[in-house]
C-alpha cells in the first residue's frame, strides 16, 4: 500500500482516510476539536463517546464502521492518479468499550492493525472475532501483522479477567469495616467494576467524568457520584497516591486497588508515591558503550496473585492487553506473513519477531529487519519466578523512525505506553 492513504491512530501527517481504534489518550495524541484532516473511522461506541472527549469536533468528519461487517472505501493513488479499492472490517479488539482491530484488504494484499488488544483462550468474543478474520481473509494468508505487543515476553501471564474480577471480590470481602478505592483512567475496565457490583450487590462510586462515560455505555444504573450509597468507590489512577490513602485511613480504615498488568514494585520508604507517576515498574535500563539498551528485569515476578504493594494499597493482575500466550496463540492462528509490534517503548520492549518469527511465513525476512534496529539485552534472573538461572535474551529495539511504518519511539510513562499508531506504507519498504 502506498504512503499516504491511510493512517491509524496517527493525526499528525496527511492521508485520505483516518482510523481510530480506541479513545485512551495514547492512541489519540494530536486529535483536537480543530482536527480536520480527513474522513475519520471508528466503531459505533468510539462514535458514540467521541463528542465527550473533543467537544466542537467536526461530527460530518466521523465515519462509523459496524463490527464484522466489511466496509469499501475508495482511495486515490498519489503516484498514479488511479482509483484503489480497500476493504476494511473492524473486529473487537475486546480492550476497552469501542476498542477494535482494523483489517485491510485490497490490490495490495492483507494487513491487520490489532491497536491494544485482549482476546483470552476462552473468550466466546474472541470465538467470534475469529470468524470475522477468517470470513474475511477466505483462506488466503495474512500478509502483515501489526501487533499490540505491550506484554510480549514470557515474563507476563495474566489469569482471565473474571478470575482477577473474583479476586478483587474477594478482597473486598475480606475487609467489610473498609472505604475501598480502585485506581482507573477514564475509560476501561468496566466489566471489572459491574463484576464488583453484581457479586457484592453494591452501587459503586465514580467522579463525574466517569458517571457521563457510563450514562453514555449506558451502564449508569449501578453508578453514583453519592458517597452515601457505597463504600467502594473508582477514582482517577492519579488520585490513588501513598499520600492519600495514608490521609483517607485517618478518617476511616481504607484500602487501595490497583487493577494492571504492570509489574509495580513497593515505594521507597519515606516518599509519596502514586500509582501514575512515583510508584515505579520493575524494570530499569541502561545504554551500553557498545549502543545497545540493557533491561533488567531481575526483580519482575509474573504474579497471578494479589501483591500488597503497601500496608493498604493491592495490586492485581486485571490486564486490558494481551499477555505472552495469548498472543503466541494469537499468531499461531493468525499465520502472518510478516509483522511488527505497535509499540515501540515500553517496560520490557521485545520486538514479536524475536519470539514469533517461527510462526510467520517469511522468518528470514524479519531477521534481516531485524539486524538493522537496535539490540535489546533482556536479563532474568533467578529471582524471576519460572527462570532457574540467569539468561540473557536478546531482543531488539526500534529506532526513532521504524522504516516507512511512521511508528515512532516515545518516552514511556507508569501509567501508560506512549506511542503513535502507523502510516501504512507501502509492504517494499517494510522488508
Amino acid at each position: 500500500m502506498e504512503k499516504g492513504l491511510i493512517s491509524v491512530d496517527r493525526w499528525d501527517e496527511q492521508s485520505q482516510a483516518y482510523f481510530l481504534t480506541h479513545l485512551h489518550a495514547d492512541h489519540t495524541q494530536g486529535l483536537s476539536h480543530r482536527w480536520k484532516r480527513g474522513p475519520l473511522f471508528c466503531s459505533p461506541i468510539t462514535s458514540r463517546l467521541f463528542p465527550a472527549k473533543f467537544p466542537g469536533f467536526n461530527l460530518s468528519l466521523i465515519r462509523v464502521l459496524e463490527i464484522g461487517s466489511p466496509h469499501l472505501i475508495s482511495l486515490v493513488s498519489p503516484s498514479s492518479g488511479t482509483e484503489i479499492a480497500v476493504r476494511v472490517t473492524a473486529i473487537d479488539a475486546l480492550h476497552c468499550p469501542g476498542a477494535v482491530m482494523y483489517l485491510f484488504c485490497g490490490e495490495f494484499g492483507s494487513m491487520l492493525y490489532t491497536g491494544d488488544f485482549r482476546w483470552e483462550a476462552d473468550s466466546d468474543k474472541a470465538l467470534i472475532g475469529k470468524s470475522q478474520i477468517l470470513s474475511v481473509l477466505q483462506g488466503n494468508e495474512l500478509d502483515f501483522l501489526y501487533l499490540d505487543n505491550t506484554y510480549c515476553n514470557p515474563l507476563f501471564s495474566f489469569p482471565p479477567r473474571d478470575v482477577v474480577a473474583q479476586q478483587v471480590v474477594d478482597i473486598i470481602a475480606s475487609h467489610p469495616d473498609y472505604d475501598i478505592i480502585i485506581g482507573l483512567d477514564t475509560l476501561g475496565k468496566e466489566e471489572l467494576l459491574l463484576h464488583i457490583s453484581r457479586a457484592l450487590k453494591t452501587k459503586i462510586w465514580v467522579w463525574p467524568e466517569r458517571l457521563q462515560t457510563m450514562h453514555l455505555l449506558e451502564l449508569s444504573d449501578v453508578f453514583t457520584t453519592n458517597t452515601a450509597l457505597t463504600r467502594v468507590r473508582a477514582v482517577p489512577r492519579y488520585c490513588l497516591t501513598i499520600k492519600n490513602l495514608k490521609g483517607l485511613n485517618s478518617v476511616h480504615p481504607t484500602i487501595g486497588i490497583v487493577p494492571s498488568g504492570l509489574p509495580w514494585v513497593r515505594p521507597v520508604e519515606g516518599k509519596d508515591s502514586s500509582v501514575g507517576s512515583d510508584l515505579s515498574v520493575c524494570c530499569t535500563s541502561k545504554r551500553s558503550r557498545k549502543n545497545r539498551v540493557v533491561v533488567d528485569v531481575s526483580q519482575v515476578v509474573a504474579s497471578k496473585f494479589p501483591k500488597l504493594l503497601h500496608e493498604r494499597l493491592y495490586s492485581v493482575p486485571y490486564s486490558d492487553h494481551s499477555c505472552f500466550s495469548e498472543l503466541q496463540e494469537f499468531i499461531k492462528f493468525i499465520k502472518p506473513a510478516k509483522m511488527r509490534g505497535i509499540v515501540s517503548s515500553s517496560i520490557c520492549y521485545v520486538n514479536p519477531s524475536y519470539y514469533f518469527c517461527d510462526l510467520c511465513e517469511d522468518s528470514q525476512d524479519h531477521q534481516q529487519v531485524d539486524q538493522s534496529s537496535e539490540s535489546v539485552e533482556v536479563i532474568q534472573s533467578e529471582s524471576v519466578s519460572g527462570c532457574n538461572k540467569s539468561n540473557i535474551a536478546r531482543g531488539r529495539k526500534s529506532s526513532d523512525k521504524v522504516s516507512g511504518l511512521g511508528v515512532r519511539k516515545r518516552r514511556v510513562s507508569i501509567s501508560r505506553r506512549e506511542r503513535i499508531g502507523a502510516r501504512i506504507a507501502e509492504m517494499d519498504s517494510t522488508s
